[in-house]
């Protein structure tokens, strides 16, 4: 894929594109309290602030921000791995119908595919490195607490394991505690950014996450 970028999309032109992509994501039915609406928009937020700062291409990163969860899946599903690739095709069906340029939809479609964790699929252009930076920096720093407490308390999780609990001698499991799950997935992500923009944000966001813990942990043992 190529990294060559265009004309600039203008400020209207982005206005007047995102005005179109929140009336279509606004109407998804949301599997859980992590991936509303308000997750999509943080997400176009912090892929518009890298895009800038990479010098990427808006025309690709805009798009795939508004819509890389416009197909959800639950976290339980045995379809969650495909989840992203759902999303995609979603997407070019929704941008083909609005005429969106056609020269950017294979792009798009790949930085929305890519995009997922669960999904492990490489990064194939500076574009989907943004659009995938930004969904994972939400899952770090205050709002990822946030999230990681209402999607566990959703599961009906407690919020920590009666034994162990902050799993110094045992193997973190997300299924038994909310708390756990810092521990199997996001205290293990600030090295998996991708751009440099993204990295040092994300280092200020696990900051944050292991300082909660050391205060969690002094509060309730």
């Amino acid at each position: 894929m190529t990294n060559h970028i265009p004309t600039p999309m203008s400020d209207s032109q982005i206005a007047q594109w995102e005005q179109l992509f929140q009336a279509h994501v606004q109407e998804i039915e949301t599997v859980d309290a992590g991936h509303d609406i308000n997750h999509i928009k943080r997400v176009v937020k912090s892929a518009k602030q890298f895009c800038q700062a990479e010098q990427a291409n808006m025309w690709v990163v805009l798009p795939a921000a508004w819509l890389h969860d416009c197909i959800q899946v639950s976290k339980d599903s045995p379809l969650r791995s495909k989840a992203s690739k759902l999303a995609a095709d979603e997407a070019l069906k929704i941008l083909s119908e609005c005429e969106y340029p056609q020269q950017f939809l294979a792009e798009i479609h790949h930085a929305i595919m890519a995009h997922s964790f669960s999904a492990n699929i490489s990064c194939e252009s500076l574009e989907a490195q943004v659009v995938q930076d930004a969904d994972r920096m939400d899952a770090l720093g205050a709002i990822g607490v946030c999230r990681t407490l209402l999607v566990g308390a959703g599961f009906g999780n407690p919020l920590t394991f009666h034994e162990d609990p902050f799993c110094y001698d045992r193997k973190p499991d997300d299924q038994a505690a909310i708390i756990d799950h810092f521990y199997t997935k996001l205290l293990t992500l600030k090295d998996s950014f991708q751009t440099q923009a993204a990295q040092q944000e994300a280092k200020k966001r696990d900051e944050f996450m292991r300082q909660f813990l050391q205060q969690l942990e002094q509060e309730v043992t």
